[in-house]
């Protein structure tokens, strides 16, 4: 027969905020891990993104497809990152089966791919704006920053998961 202990009455949920709050430092070393890959691979992406979208010729042969380049652009940041995190953000939580991991890595970040297109798809078709200024800040502004907690969520939850 069980026994049925009351709830103990002395401890109570924190609110969410400060849940949150003692989350980000505990894993701050790896937040700062992470913010650093990513800003590695927000350079390149940046890089590519302009060199083929507003570059000199040849690198502009394409940059009548500003959509296509920003896909261009973030398979390529999107391999800098994965060596990033896999060796040194999540070195530790890193599986065993590398082409698992990547392809899994691939499809989190056609997650983020999706919603970085999106935010410059919506400001060049919906917003008429077709500046450098207007491209940069809905693709590598709005957009990677919302991919980027995409991603951070996902690479935890999904890719790095430690040895399986």
């Amino acid at each position: 027969m069980s026994e049925h202990r009351p709830p103990d009455a002395a401890v109570t949920p924190r609110p969410w905020p400060v849940r949150v709050v003692a989350e980000v430092w505990r894993r701050r070393v790896e937040l700062l891990r992470f913010g650093t890959v990513g800003g590695v691979a927000y350079v390149v992406n940046l890089a590519v993104f302009n060199l083929l979208l507003h570059g000199p010729a040849p690198f502009d042969v394409i940059s009548h497809k500003p959509v296509t380049v920003n896909v261009i652009a973030v398979a390529v940041s999107t391999l800098v990152a994965w060596l990033g995190n896999r060796y040194w953000t999540f070195a530790d939580h890193r599986t065993t089966r590398r082409g698992r991991e990547l392809v899994e890595f691939g499809l989190v970040n056609i997650g983020g791919l999706v919603i970085s297109s999106a935010c410059l798809a919506f400001s060049r078709y919906v917003l008429g704006l077709d500046s450098p200024l207007a491209d940069n800040v809905a693709a590598n502004g709005v957009g990677l920053v919302l991919g980027m907690v995409f991603r951070y969520v996902m690479y935890r939850k999904v890719v790095f998961r430690g040895a399986r």
